[in-house]
């Protein structure tokens, strides 16, 4: 399997540094809020390597965090905590905040068929853990205390930017509008590991330390959780592309540091999904989600159907007519596969042959695009529609896009609708009930429904006017 690493800027042949587990760690969501679909995009294309890796014979040991303490609304490690901010725009604890949408975010998962990660943990579960850590920063010189905060020193790296060839002088100091340029780092790249002292002293959750009462930064929440459930060397993290930098680059430079040698060895960032007004953001107010797509009428399979129509590594254009295309070819999709008969013997050499080319695209730096082009191929095949349902079911253990459930609930439906019946005397009947309740004659409209249910006639009012069939 090859996968294009961020930090080598290449496809490089995926091997992980033991045969027995592949270790992955994802970033998890900051619980303030609910998750929009763009952040959503992310969590769907790793759902897709996670059960890639399974599927190609890999036993995969998932880790994600769940932020609850730490993310600050500026990378730069300064403004308002964005728990805090949750709980005051709701009048609530900051653990009822992170609990709601803690809860939110898996349902979410559940409706786009994202499966659980193996381990779950909450950054508030793991605050020795990190005292460990930044301890142990300090020890070896990599990090400093000053105006009551602890930081990581990044002029003591021999290179910082590991994602990218920017000079030091050229990259934004972090430092946005109405946000204050924190004076007390030595270098505008550090980054703080532990806070005592803040813009704001209304920080809920705060522990004892060797530095005082506070809290950790955000940065070190992924190394500690990471380091305490898969060790020291981490075969593959994942993350959104917005996270490469500041984060993913700070959790380098913090772990090896810590550990005095090489963390992660594959590096994998999923792009944007943008709008029209560029990418999508929950800070320009309303914004999408999963249960407003289902408000709107659309299956969340659709959403992820077109997600799966795009590569990981481009920008996601997202528009109303976008998704639309996308629910169209979905629902052809499942009608073909609606059609096909259960039954008989699957050939396994054509069977093997389908797979072939399924197992090409994923392995082809996971291009779900050919791996939905590997699904059709599989309807065009001159083979036993056996054979087809067995590679579709198949496929789609990595691709969720429940491809037979909901071709099996299309059937039924079409079996129902093709239930209803016509007979030129019933009809006349069932044409003088509707002319009677249009004449407000409702008393002639149920002794026509009664007549007719004696005969055993089941009457169906639709929009599109009363149909009948046998029951």
């Amino acid at each position: 399997m090859y996968l294009y690493n961020s930090l080598s800027h290449k496809k490089e042949l995926f091997q992980p540094n033991s045969p027995d587990v592949v270790k992955m760690y994802t970033c998890g969501p900051t619980v303030y809020h609910y998750a929009h679909i763009g952040n959503l995009r992310t969590y769907i294309m790793e759902d897709v390597l996670e059960k890639s890796l399974r599927y190609l014979g890999y036993n995969v040991m998932r880790v994600m965090n769940i932020t609850d303490v730490g993310h600050l609304a500026s990378d730069a490690d300064t403004g308002e905590d964005k728990m805090l901010k949750g709980a005051k725009r709701e009048n609530k604890s900051v653990m009822e905040i992170a609990q709601y949408y803690t809860d939110a975010f898996f349902a979410d998962c559940e409706k786009l068929n994202i499966k659980k990660p193996d381990i779950i943990q909450p950054a508030t579960g793991c605050i020795p853990e990190f005292i460990r850590i930044v301890e142990g920063l300090l020890e070896k010189g990599y990090a400093y205390f000053a105006g009551g905060n602890v930081y990581f020193d990044t002029s003591k790296l021999d290179k910082y930017y590991v994602f990218n060839d920017h000079d030091e002088e050229n990259l934004a100091i972090g430092v946005r509008e109405g946000v204050e340029e924190d004076t007390n780092k030595r270098n505008k790249n550090d980054f703080v590991l532990w806070f005592t002292k803040s813009k704001f002293e209304d920080q809920a959750l705060k522990w004892d330390s060797p530095w005082g009462v506070g809290y950790p930064g955000w940065h070190i929440e992924c190394s500690g959780i990471s380091m305490k459930y898969l060790g020291e060397d981490l075969d593959i993290h994942c993350g959104g592309i917005d996270n490469a930098f500041p984060h993913h680059t700070n959790e380098i430079a913090q772990s090896e540091s810590f550990l005095g040698h090489k963390w992660c060895n594959y590096w994998f960032h999923v792009h944007h999904l943008n709008t029209d007004d560029g990418k999508m953001s929950k800070s320009k107010g309303e914004f999408l989600t999963v249960s407003l797509l289902q408000e709107k009428g659309y299956d969340p399979m659709a959403y992820r159907f077109f997600c799966l129509q795009s590569h990981y590594r481009r920008n996601l254009v997202f528009s109303w007519e976008n998704l639309d295309n996308a629910v169209v070819a979905y629902e052809k999709l499942i009608s073909k596969i609606a059609i096909l008969k259960d039954g008989g013997n699957v050939d396994a050499e054509v069977f093997s042959a389908l797979r072939e080319r399924f197992i090409g695209a994923l392995n082809g730096d996971l291009n779900t695009s050919l791996a939905i082009t590997a699904v059709y191929d599989v309807l065009k095949a001159k083979t036993s529609d056996a054979t087809k349902l067995a590679a579709l079911k198949d496929f789609d253990t990595v691709l969720s896009l429940n491809l037979i459930q909901a071709a099996e609930a299309l059937q039924i439906k079409q079996e129902e609708e093709s239930a209803v019946s016509s007979d030129p005397e019933i009809d006349v009947l069932v044409q003088a009930r509707s002319d009677a309740k249009k004449a407000k004659n409702y008393a002639e409209a149920d002794r026509i429904r009664d007549e007719l249910k004696a005969k055993g006639i089941e009457i169906i009012d639709t929009p599109q006017g009363a149909k009948w069939r046998r029951v």
